[in-house]
């Protein structure tokens, strides 16, 4: 198997696990404050993350030269988490993952400024279809709603995030000196960890911990194994891979996904308007991935 077909499972792994974020960070964010879920969240993941490299060699000196990369790898990513989770508390986990499905296009953009990576008709004509789709799912597939650009403040809050992970993507393959992608992984958990305790550990050490209803406890769970530790391994496989456009087109499905999630844990599904969104988002997907390795 390539590695472009690898680089295309790992996505896929990444979109189903990081759709799970939406729905159990719905369930969580009005708990906990933002920063400090993820300050800890981070912190654990690194600690995941470590036990991985040690048992695939371990690590290297060489590893952590200029380790300012990782500081800003790991502010980034956890800006992106943070901004994620203060817009859960008020936006629906499908419409905040439409949001997630706007970052291709911003990673195209920035792709091209930090690594020239030039974008074709077709991934022009499927991020503008996938950006329509999202735009459908955000406005709850309410026309009068999207001309009078009546949007949520928990959706702006995450698109603010959302400009982060566009950045982080492509500043994956500039800042990378030869890692392999779970070296690079613990460095941007353990640069994320630092940068967010700077930021909220006044809200660390305020939380009461003991008191935290169990979702909080589940969540911060499955977000520090699987949503951070194990979708950043991914994510920077998968970034060494292919182009940075292609690697965020999986956001695409993340409304699917999450749809499903939302179904399992109980809470029903959206009108058939909204699924018409999320549509053609699965088929932006598609056009991206049409003909390539």
């Amino acid at each position: 198997m390539t590695g472009g077909y690898r680089g295309h499972l790992a996505m896929l792994a990444f979109s189903a696990l990081v759709a799970g974020s939406f729905s159990l960070g719905s369930m969580t964010a009005n708990h906990i404050d933002p920063a400090a879920f993820n300050a800890v969240r981070f912190l654990c993941g690194a600690v995941v993350v470590s036990l991985i490299v040690q048992a695939r060699g371990g690590f290297r000196r060489t590893h952590f030269h200029a380790p300012w990369r990782y500081l800003v790898l790991g502010g980034l990513f956890g800006a992106y988490f943070v901004l994620m989770f203060e817009g859960l508390k008020t936006a629906p986990p499908v419409s905040a993952a439409a949001v997630f499905t706007l970052t291709p296009i911003m990673t195209a953009g920035f792709g091209f400024l930090l690594l020239s990576q030039v974008m074709t008709g077709r991934m022009a004509l499927a991020l503008a279809i996938g950006g329509a789709g999202a735009l459908w799912v955000i406005f709850r597939a309410d026309l009068s709603a999207l001309l009078a650009f009546e949007i949520g403040r928990g959706e702006v809050v995450y698109f603010i995030g959302c400009i982060a992970h566009a950045i982080y993507t492509p500043m994956v393959r500039m800042l990378n000196r030869g890692e392999p992608a779970p070296v690079s992984t613990f460095g941007t958990m353990l640069g994320g960890a630092f940068v967010l305790f700077l930021w909220g550990g006044g809200e660390v050490l305020a939380t009461d911990w003991a008191a935290l209803p169990g979702i909080v406890w589940i969540t911060l769970a499955y977000t520090a194994v699987f949503a951070t530790a194990v979708t950043v391994v991914l994510l920077q496989f998968a970034s060494m891979q292919l182009p940075a456009s292609k690697v965020m087109a999986y956001t695409y499905l993340t409304p699917t996904w999450v749809i499903g999630w939302e179904y399992f844990l109980g809470n029903g599904l959206p009108t058939v308007y909204v699924l018409g969104g999320v549509a053609l988002t699965v088929l932006a997907l598609l056009l991206l991935l049409k003909n390539d390795g």
